[in-house]
């Protein structure tokens, strides 16, 4: 363990009341620490690697080029803190190794909650693992990729917590351990940038819901039905223009839960508009092939098949042919027909002329018949070797979505775009990087090479491409990659994975001017997760997040009981436009409470749908024994929970 002093301004203590602990090795990190500072008003400790880490990707020259330059810019955060705030309540510390002795300096044995948002799965499970042996009742947010290892984690978290400390409320039990990934948080979001028309969807505890983006109703015509308006869009987002591109919010800026007033007077105003929530059961994971066996269709090609076709008619003529003119049983005229065909039988001499052309017939289709034969082995096995191959992009291919990289976040990109039946190509340079076998195994088309490279993106057919969806790990290549596509086609609606706000409103900026006419976003996949991480850490469960062009919207399940915003109030009168809004009410007794939301118990010991009743009557006043799920804004979120102050116009007390 290396341990440096703490910087100017940092708390020495090792826990204070509200104190949480952050581990991580990249951006989520980073943001993560910001998103728990400045909304949540709650003391942070940042923990980051002081030597390259092990198992990792990358060099260890780069990992401690990345370590280095992420305490560099936490001793900025720091620095910035501490010229307007006397205690700016953060702390940066290094460590080799998170073992005890580093969670022991770091304070974890009395912290409220520790997020592991290193990059490494096997780290955060270690970590993990040693942090609840040393504080059992610790709050856990981890960082993993692979969801089904993730849900296994969290259920042994939770039942070692249990035998650690028997007296634990159970109540707790349930958001003790959360398992979170950051791709596909911001998948998602990454997705829409790109592609328009597409629903945004939360799934979690049972409940799936959607949110569609909707276009302004023409003149005379009426509005599609939703359960409610949970944004208005930016009176830009649909203007090459605009300034969706940054963050900043203006009067014509995104507006997030809006009131019916405002919703009235947004007219030419795009909405984003609760449409459905529907129960669903476990995901179950899909098996490698969908039947139990290939269809002929994909061995033999069509002209094959037709050749097949025809000889075998030309052998059942041949066949009825021999029975018509020798007077034989029609299976010795068809077994005669097969020796000749193959070339075993005798010859026909001294035989009826009939007899000896049918033989001559036979003969020449059974020299027809040999390659074809020979034809449909080849093709046949040709067919197995390159089932394991990836596709080429067809020739005519037009409309679709090209994918530069397949790492953690283009995998989870991939799936998504698959999921709404978007055609898509993929461009990747690493021919054995993550999301390879998944494109392997959709049979999308993509493409081997460097996107830098000329010839690269012309070959994903980037000229007939409605949208480029470029997240690679690095800046400079997505911002290479979006300027070759427009140069080839100017009017290419291109996203951008990139990671520094400034540098990605600049580069939204530039492009917007050189290319009026075509539609540029770019997005930060750290701070499209650092909310989800952010409020999980806070105890509450959060169901998930949809994207509002830069903002973002979370959906939270809480308990009435503590909030004097909620408790006693009417759902009206709970609303608070721009902050939070009350989408369902569960008032099953808290004893008898399912964990899936989505369920509600009956008197014979059988779950029924309706534990929730969504869009609820106004006046229907919230009881402490019932539980919400509500929509709210991070800010919203952060003052709902009683950690920050009302200091922000969208969260300001009426």
């Amino acid at each position: 363990m290396r341990r440096v002093p703490s910087l100017p301004g940092q708390t020495r203590h090792p826990a204070l009341p509200g104190h949480m602990v952050v581990c991580g090795d990249d951006a989520l990190a980073e943001r993560l620490a910001a998103e728990l500072r400045e909304l949540y008003r709650v003391r942070v400790t940042v923990v980051v690697p002081s030597l390259p880490g092990t198992g990792t990707a990358g060099t260890g020259t780069e990992r401690w080029a990345a370590a280095a330059a992420l305490f560099a810019r936490m001793q900025a955060v720091v620095n910035r803190a501490s010229a307007t705030d006397p205690e700016p309540g953060i702390r940066v510390l290094q460590a080799a190794v998170l073992d005890e002795q580093a969670f022991a300096d770091a304070g974890v044995a009395r912290a409220d909650a520790l997020a592991l948002v290193h990059d490494d799965d096997e780290t955060n499970i270690r970590a993990a693992l040693a942090a609840r042996r040393l504080n059992p009742r610790l709050r856990l947010v981890i960082r993993l990729y692979d969801r089904r290892l993730g849900r296994h984690l969290a259920d042994l978290l939770d039942q070692a917590a249990a035998v650690a400390s028997p007296g634990l409320d159970p109540t707790v039990l349930d958001t003790s351990t959360t398992v979170l990934s950051d791709a596909d948080t911001a998948a998602p979001a990454l997705v829409a940038t790109a592609v328009t028309g597409t629903s945004k969807v939360v799934q979690a505890d049972g409940l799936l819901l959607r949110a569609a983006e909707r276009t302004p109703p023409r003149p005379g015509q009426v509005a599609a039905p939703g359960l409610c308006t949970l944004a208005l869009l930016s009176a830009t987002a649909n203007d090459p223009a605009g300034t969706e591109g940054s963050d900043a919010s203006g009067q014509d800026g995104p507006l997030l839960l809006p009131d019916e007033d405002a919703v009235a007077a947004a007219t030419g105003r795009g909405t984003v508009v609760l449409e459905t929530v529907t129960h669903v059961g476990p995901t179950r994971p899909s098996g490698r092939l969908t039947g139990r066996g290939l269809p002929l269709g994909s061995l033999f090609s069509r002209r094959l098949r037709r050749s097949l076709a025809g000889l075998v008619l030309s052998v059942l003529g041949l066949a009825v042919a021999s029975w018509l003119t020798t007077g034989d049983h029609p299976l010795h005229a068809a077994y005669l027909t097969l020796l000749d065909l193959f070339a075993i039988g005798d010859p026909a001499v001294g035989e009826p002329t009939a007899r000896q052309v049918l033989q001559l017939l036979s003969g020449l289709a059974g020299l027809l018949l040999l390659p074809v034969l020979l034809a449909a082995v080849l093709e046949g096995l040709g067919t197995f070797r390159t089932a394991s191959a990836l596709r080429r992009p067809p020739r005519g291919l037009s409309g679709h979505v090209v994918l530069l990289g397949l790492g953690k976040v283009g995998t989870r990109v991939l799936a998504r775009l698959h999921e709404l039946g978007i055609p898509v190509v993929c461009v990747e340079e690493d021919p054995e990087a993550r999301g390879i076998p998944l494109a392997r195994r959709l049979h999308v088309p993509t493409v081997i090479g460097d996107v830098t490279q000329e010839g690269v993106l012309e070959a994903a057919k980037v000229h007939r491409a409605h949208a480029l969806l470029a997240v690679t790990s690095s800046d400079t290549t997505n911002l290479e990659a979006a300027l070759y596509a427009r140069s080839v086609a100017p009017r290419l609606r291109v996203s951008l994975r990139l990671y520094d706000d400034a540098f990605a409103t600049a580069v939204h900026r530039t492009l917007r001017a050189a290319h009026p006419e075509a539609l540029t976003r770019s997005r930060s996949v750290s701070t499209l997760a650092a909310p989800a991480f952010a409020g999980a850490m806070m105890g509450r469960r959060i169901l998930g997040a949809i994207p509002v062009e830069r903002r973002v919207l979370v959906f939270a399940a809480l308990d009435v009981a503590g909030h004097p915003q909620l408790e006693g109030r009417t759902i009206a009168e709970s609303f608070r436009p721009g902050a939070w809004r009350v989408l369902a009410v569960d008032s099953t007794d808290p004893g008898d409470r399912l964990p899936d939301l989505a369920v509600a118990p009956s008197h014979d010991g059988t779950e029924h749908y309706g534990g929730l009743l969504w869009d609820p009557h106004l006046g229907y006043v919230l009881h402490p024994q019932d539980r919400v799920v509500l929509a709210a804004t991070r800010q919203g979120l952060a003052e709902l929970l009683g950690t920050h102050l009302p200091d922000h116009p969208s969260t300001a007390s009426p």
